[in-house]
């Protein structure tokens, strides 16, 4: 049976301006690596810092 490795709770997720989940930058914050990438659509760039600090 698959059971996740790490469960982390976050007040907000990298949405888009349209309001998806922007999976990809959520695999990458839980990889701990370099966030890469298209991140112009962001609704709130701010989210970004707040999750990777949580990482540390």
């Amino acid at each position: 049976m698959a059971k996740p490795d790490d469960i982390r709770f976050a007040e907000a997720l990298p949405k888009t301006r349209s309001g998806k989940i922007m999976r990809r930058l959520l695999k990458q914050i839980a990889a701990g690596t370099e966030i890469k990438g298209d991140t112009t659509t962001l609704e709130d760039f701010s989210v970004l810092a707040r999750l990777s600090q949580s990482e540390e």
